[in-house]
């Protein structure tokens, strides 16, 4: 039985609405993102409406997560826009709270996943992934899913996310969707659109140097050094700035000295003033 689509601004009003499908049997997904929605996100909408009956975007552009001299004021907003992309993926519900209503007056509690969060991303951006699982958690309050669709690119947050399911008891299954990339190999992502046309091309170097650490991979080499070395070329060659070009354990993300099994090569490079991240799994 379809329900009709609806959007919420309260995380009381959104839970209370979920317990009612809940008790009628309904198997609920949900998929958190902070709008600016793009193809990736789209996929995302599509594998959690083959895995439930009800499909719940969340659209909140999360402050805690912003350090201070990131872009927080100037990140697309276009929420008409993105409920009309969302909802040829047939989506059910809405939650987009602002955010009096996410952190009330006097809020100081947060999540922290302690060991996942300090490299990569984490030790270039303090306080990052505090606020990203702290809303992540708040948001499954707000939308008891079953089952919770998240993209491979933001891979250290999936890592994190994982974890904080896991050691935190939610009941809830943490379903993952690979990389969505442009015709060219750009990983998709609501930033590119900050991108002039010389640094689009310039961005492509970021795939082209995780294909080339495959390449080496697959030519038999096992050395970290080399196969970040693999990865580094291309990127150097448009003097972008590198932040981090790094192989770490797939699970746990910890360094890796010589590939053995399966880890993760990711990567986060200044294009200009914009960060973008990209990441492959070898082994």
């Amino acid at each position: 039985m379809n329900i009709p689509f609806e959007i919420y601004r309260s995380p009381n009003t959104m839970r209370a609405r979920v317990e009612d499908l809940r008790r009628d049997g309904r198997k609920i997904a949900v998929v958190p993102t902070m709008g600016a929605l793009h193809e990736g996100h789209l996929q995302l909408l599509r594998v959690a409406r083959a895995k439930a009956d009800v499909v719940i975007l969340t659209i909140f552009v999360n402050p805690t997560q912003f350090g201070p001299a990131e872009d927080l004021s100037r990140y697309p907003r276009d929420e008409a826009g993105d409920l009309a992309k969302a909802r040829t993926c047939r989506i059910d519900l809405a939650f987009c709270p602002d955010v009096a209503s996410m952190y009330p007056t006097g809020a100081q509690t947060f999540v922290e996943v302690r060991e996942l969060q300090q490299a990569l991303c984490g030790a270039s951006r303090p306080g990052h992934f505090a606020g990203v699982a702290t809303v992540v958690a708040k948001l499954f309050n707000a939308t008891l899913p079953h089952v919770a669709v998240f993209g491979e690119k933001d891979y250290q947050q999936l890592a994190i996310i994982r974890r904080m399911t896991r050691d935190l008891d939610f009941d809830v299954e943490i379903a993952s969707v690979p990389i969505s990339r442009e015709a060219d190999g750009l990983a998709m992502s609501s930033r590119n659109a900050y991108l002039s046309a010389d640094q689009r091309r310039a961005a492509l170097s970021l795939s082209v140097g995780l294909a080339a650490a495959e390449a080496v991979v697959k030519s038999g080499e096992t050395s970290a050094a080399k196969i970040v070395a693999a990865a580094r070329a291309p990127i150097e060659a448009e003097m972008a700035r590198i932040d981090y070009v790094e192989l770490r354990d797939a699970t746990e993300l910890t360094p890796v000295e010589t590939l053995a099994g399966k880890a993760v090569l990711a990567m986060a490079v200044f294009v200009g003033a914009t960060r973008l991240i990209d990441n492959r799994v070898l082994g």
